[in-house]
């Protein structure tokens, strides 16, 4: 512009007033482009005209002019001095260079050719809006390439009949003057108004595509709302990983359409969950192998539900893959490193740190820095170490904007206000309460659904808890179908054992402490309705354990609701809910306990008497250690384990030497407490899966998987050695001792039974040589040493 000023020159003034008017009054005329902060008119073509018409200074005045004012004029907010400035040297730039195009061809007079006026067109149209196409993308973040080709390109054409009608105004100023520049206004408003005409409907459609997407995205969160109510998950969850991962999406470039399958499958990707059954999700505790194994399922279902919306964008992939992991050990498919989706790679990381973040059932929430570090601490194995590492610098700033983040999300009803009261046929009975009784303020109608609701779990918590005789079963069943109707943050299930409360069942907060105690009863909150029969409610939970003394052993709930068990015999326990606010329990809840506790307690009592019953069948009742019955059936499995793995197993059977003198000198009395004696320290000298068993009488049996011939003696002398021990302790006088045989699979025996019999063979040996060397020991008689297994050696 500088550079024009200083070289002005002008054949006519009043023809370059002329055309500079007409040019203000162009650029008055203007349009909003989609999608961007930017207008657009149609002086471009009194610029073509100036470039064939007037010299370049006058041009460059026209079009810079021309700017300024589109700038300033019909505007809502008026730009920036930078932003004008710029614009007015693009165009500067770009008349200069479609002029040096202009002025570069061979010949030039009255008729022009319209190639050469095209390539002038063609030249200011690229020189012109690729600039500001790239301020605007770097303003708003968005590419390059899309925004010019969707902003701008489309507006080409109209530079090309421009360049028809400079030709044409060429030729008629040439015949007939430069007043008929005026003529060229009609032609301006109709290029103006095809542009108003076309942007129109660009606007439409773009309207109607969003009115689409947005309804997309509704159903899209009615399904996460349904999600919601399967998963007991919560909105806020969903929008931080939604806000999350389509942070990420962006530093790591993702496409539109991928960042749109991230939106999507942020709040879709656990859809799957509805074919897993709901005592697994809302399970207080960890899952078994087999509940796992159900869990596995709900990505290739999520999958499968999504692929019938048949989203125009990647979704399915995500959720399907959203727990695979980086090193090959997730699942569906053990998909590994970079073929796992980027979507996936994302939104796994983002899920497990608001896991890790948020409340479940079966822990507290960690705080946000200890999250991240378990997180960054799987970085390599678990999640991809690009994702880590942006999730790692970002996510105070993620996390503060996902909670200015506004969630527009309805509860469904719950109570239906009516304002008709009317009676059914059959009339309304008269509710009769005493005076002094406390009324629950009058509702209209009782909730539908709460009360479908408590039905149901009432009906599916009696049939379950029926269904099986084992306590650990019968309990965690009844503890995940009753917190559905009376919500916890803990439950405690105590059962009586000799004067005292002893937990059988625990889950929730403050796990360690009520599972710790041993109440006697009358103590504590459990312990006082247990041996009075009664119930309490929104007692304090510190009292269960203040019996000990100990103020460090305190919990920080603040409720309590406890009733008592009652058995055919009697209080079998108490069943005591906590919970971490203060008067948290309703009198439906207590309502709903009492009417519970015969089913309950009849249950309990039924899964105990059995265990009793199991216990004894399989069990010496003396010793605590397995009996006969149990040792031919735990046999025949190590023996088939064994032969799958090809290890030894090695098979003792001990005998004790001399326990006849102990019953007869000490007592039957001490004879049990020997035994009872050997039995712990047999196994307290056993490794955690070897197996001690009692035959009957003195005897005992041993099976030692996977020990090696060499370290068979070693183990005879270690037991010869406690038994020694054991009755020093008991009679004050080494008068007992342990005769040991021995039988390995594969050397002595296939079988169970053959192991046994060659053992027992091998013991009873044993056997005759300690009373032999006894003899001699006492009478000086001599020996007869008999043959011995290659196996065994006298001591």
């Amino acid at each position: 512009m500088t550079t024009a000023a200083a070289q002005w020159h002008s054949d006519d003034s009043a023809r370059f007033l002329c055309y500079l008017v007409i040019a203000f009054v162009a650029s008055s005329l203007k349009v909003k482009l989609p999608g961007i902060t930017s207008t657009m008119s149609v002086h471009f073509l009194f610029v073509l005209v100036g470039i064939v018409e007037l010299s370049l200074p006058e041009t460059i005045v026209i079009g810079t002019g021309a700017t300024l004012v589109q700038a300033l004029v019909r505007t809502k907010s008026r730009p920036r001095l930078i932003q004008t400035l710029f614009n007015m040297s693009a165009v500067a730039v770009a008349i200069t260079l479609a002029a040096r195009v202009y002025y570069m061809a061979p010949m030039r007079g009255m008729s022009i050719d319209p190639l050469l006026l095209a390539a002038v067109a063609c030249a200011f149209f690229v020189a012109n809006s690729i600039p500001v196409a790239s301020i605007i993308s770097l303003v708003e973040k968005k590419p390059l390439r899309a925004m010019w080709k969707e902003c701008y390109f489309w507006s080409f054409p109209y530079y090309l009949v421009g360049a028809g009608i400079a030709e044409i105004f060429h030729i008629a100023n040439y015949y007939l003057g430069w007043r008929t520049a005026v003529c060229i206004l009609p032609l301006v408003y109709i290029i103006f108004r095809s542009y108003r005409l076309y942007l129109g409907r660009l606007d439409r459609e773009k309207a109607h595509s969003e009115q689409v997407a947005a309804l997309h995205l509704r159903t899209i969160e009615a399904l996460s709302l349904a999600i919601d109510a399967k998963d007991h998950t919560t909105s806020e969850h969903l929008r931080r990983v939604q806000v999350y991962s389509l942070e990420i999406g962006k530093e790591l470039a993702l496409s539109e359409d991928e960042l749109n399958a991230l939106r999507a499958a942020s709040l879709l990707h656990d859809i799957g969950k509805l074919a897993v059954p709901e005592h697994i999700i809302s399970k207080p505790g960890k899952l078994t192998a087999e509940e796992f194994e159900k869990m596995k399922i709900h990505p290739i279902v999520g999958a499968e539900i999504l692929e019938e919306v048949d989203f125009p964008y990647p979704v399915v992939p995500i959720v399907r893959a959203h727990h695979e992991r980086w090193d090959g050990s997730g699942y569906p498919y053990g998909l590994k490193g970079g073929d796992i989706p980027i979507g996936a790679r994302i939104l796994s990381v983002v899920d497990c740190l608001d896991a890790l973040a948020s409340d479940r059932q079966y822990r507290r929430a960690l705080p946000l820095d200890e999250a991240m570090a378990k997180i960054k601490s799987e970085s390599g194995t678990s999640f991809d170490p690009k994702v880590v590492d942006i999730l790692e610098r970002r996510y105070h700033d993620l996390e503060r904007q996902a909670a200015q983040t506004p969630v527009s999300r309805r509860k469904l009803s719950t109570e239906m206000p009516s304002k008709n009261e009317i009676a059914p046929a059959a009339g309304l009975e008269i509710s009769r309460h005493q005076p002094g009784d406390q009324r629950e303020p009058r509702q209209f109608l009782d909730s539908i659904a709460a009360a479908r609701q408590e039905v149901q779990g009432l009906f599916e918590l009696t049939q379950d808890i029926g269904t099986s005789l084992s306590v650990s079963e019968t309990l965690s069943v009844l503890a995940v179908r009753l917190q559905r109707i009376v919500p916890y943050d803990c439950i405690a299930i105590y059962v009586t054992k000799n004067g005292r409360l002893v937990p059988e069942y625990v889950i929730g907060d403050d796990f360690r402490l009520f599972s710790s105690l041993n109440i006697p009863l009358g103590e504590g909150v459990s312990g006082w309705v247990a041996m009075n029969d009664k119930w309490v409610i929104n007692t304090d939970p510190s009292l269960e354990s203040a019996y000990l003394g100990d103020e460090s052993k305190t919990s920080m709930l603040q409720s309590a609701l406890s009733v008592p068990l009652d058995g055919l015999g009697g209080v079998v326990g108490a069943l005591t809910l906590y919970r971490a606010q203060k008067d948290a329990f309703t009198k439906d809840n207590l309502r709903v306990l009492l009417a519970l506790r015969s089913k309950v307690s009849l249950a309990i009592e039924n899964a105990l008497k059995f265990r009793q019953a199991e216990s004894a069948s399989t069990t010496d009742y003396l010793t605590t250690l397995p009996n006969a019955r149990s040792l031919f059936v735990h046999l025949e499995e190590e023996l088939s384990r064994s032969k799958r793995s090809q290890t030894p197993l090695a098979v003792l059977v001990c005998d004790l030497d001399g326990f006849k003198q102990i019953n007869d000198r000490f007592g039957h009395l001490e004879g049990n407490r020997l035994l009872q004696m050997v039995a712990r320290s047999f196994r307290d000298n056993c490794r955690e899966y070897d197996y001690v068993a009692r035959m009957g009488g003195d005897e005992f049996v041993l099976v030692i998987p996977g020990l090696p011939p060499q370290a068979l003696q070693d183990r005879i002398a270690q037991l010869e050695e406690v038994v020694r021990i054991a009755g020093e302790r008991v009679c004050g006088e080494p008068i007992v001792s342990l005769s040991v045989g021995a039988a390995t699979y594969p050397d002595d025996s296939a079988d169970a039974e053959g192991l046994l019999a060659e053992a027992d063979h091998r013991m009873y040996a044993r056997k005759r040589i300690h009373k032999k060397v006894n003899a001699f020991r006492e009478y000086g008689q001599p020996v007869q040493w008999p043959e011995m297994p290659a196996t065994m050696s006298v001591q």
